[in-house]
């Protein structure tokens, strides 16, 4: 009997322990990790003529943020591993060649942003900065905290960080839960500070879990993703495309969705009317993170003003959506539509899944990087006329 408990006890040890490996912080598991090193399937991403897809770094486990200095290394920050990486292209071949290791052991330093030769990292509740960071890529030294009273919550805790026209630092604060009201107001936001730490304020408002912004080149106007709720079925909510025109604004969580759909719970409280709706509903959990507007030399005439979108692709949906980078287009402050720049990191056929886009990052030369923290690699997207 005895024998039998151990046994017992050892299967769900190991069970825990492949559970927590496997699909980290979230949810049930769904996604089986398979070894691509070295032979990740390239050929299977479809992209419309004349673009294609290549390595720019394999091997840099749990890719997540990217941000570029204008010497050309790319800052990468992980969630679960808890390091930040730094890639350089010492030969210009637009291929990294060497990768040094800034930071281990944090806080899920998800963000990662580059002003004036320093570079900020957020941390769960704080952020950090290492001065003068290229000068020192080999042995950065301990990081400077300008800010530490962010909440301590890991549920959706990981911040996505960047600067903005103003000059000041964009954080957001996700929701601590799935779906709650929160007595504490800088949940559900998006916050900024001044440089140095000072200053902190809440912008935005009614933000389940924006894991990616940016402000439109024209106009300056700030552009962000935000994760819909979880446990209302495969088809609802909608993720969504939200555009801000202006500070203080409210969207919605936790009272209304997709901009018509009343929340089960609190949806009583307030009509969707009184939030700001979304620019563009995205798919159902397809789990919207990093986004690009495109102002590349190197692509088309036709595609410049459209957003791409790094779709993480589902967790808990019966059949698995996004794993893809989508696209919406933008005229006379209106949609265009939202369609497909670039999949097949999801197998529709047998629902295999190699690869989960995070983020996107524009290279000077106009080719777009693409983070991949289940495929440990990050790509670089080229458009060439045959």
């Amino acid at each position: 009997m005895l024998k039998k408990i151990l046994i017992f006890l050892f299967l769900l040890i190991i069970a825990g322990v492949c559970a927590f490996t496997l699909y980290p912080f979230h949810g049930p598991i769904k996604l089986l990790k398979h070894d691509y090193q070295g032979n990740l399937p390239l050929d299977n991403i479809s992209l419309p003529d004349g673009f294609h897809i290549e390595v720019y770094y394999e091997g840099i486990e749990n890719a997540r943020s990217l941000c570029l200095s204008p010497q050309g290394t790319v800052f990468v920050g992980t969630r679960g591993l808890g390091s930040v990486y730094a890639l350089v292209d010492r030969n210009n071949d637009y291929h990294a060649d060497t990768m040094y290791v800034l930071m281990e052991d944090g806080n899920m330093p998800n963000g990662v942003a580059y002003k004036d030769g320093d570079l900020y990292v957020a941390e769960v509740n704080r952020i950090l900065k290492w001065t003068d960071i290229e000068s020192k890529l080999d042995n950065p030294g301990e990081p400077e905290v300008i800010y530490d009273q962010y909440p301590t919550d890991k549920h959706h805790g990981w911040k996505y960080i960047a600067f903005g026209p103003d000059d000041k630092l964009y954080v957001p604060v996700g929701a601590p839960c799935n779906i709650c009201e929160s007595e504490n107001k800088i949940y559900n936001t998006i916050t900024r500070l001044n440089p140095d730490g000072t200053d902190m304020e809440i912008v935005q408002e009614g933000v389940r879990n924006t894991v990616g912004f940016t402000w439109h080149p024209e106009t300056g106007e700030l552009w962000f993703t935000d994760n819909g709720r979880d446990w209302m079925g495969d088809d609802l909510p909608a993720c969504e495309l939200n555009h801000a025109p202006n500070d203080y604004m409210h969207f919605g969580y936790p009272y209304c969705h997709q901009g018509d759909l009343a929340d089960p719970e609190f949806g009583d409280k307030f009509p969707c009317s009184d939030f700001t709706p979304p620019f563009q509903n995205l798919g159902p959990h397809t789990a919207p993170l990093g986004l690009e507007i495109v102002e590349s030399e190197m692509f088309p005439e036709s595609w410049q003003g459209k957003v791409l979108i790094a779709e993480h692709g589902s967790w808990n949906r019966s059949t698995k959506i996004g794993y893809r980078i989508s696209m919406v287009g933008i005229k006379d402050g209106k949609s265009q539509g939202y369609e497909t720049f670039a999949d097949g990191w999801l197998s529709d056929a047998d629902q295999e899944v190699w690869g989960r886009p995070v983020d996107l990052e524009f290279l000077p030369d106009g080719s777009l990087l693409i983070s991949d923290d289940f495929g440990d690699a990050i790509y670089r997207v080229y458009y060439e006329k045959k």
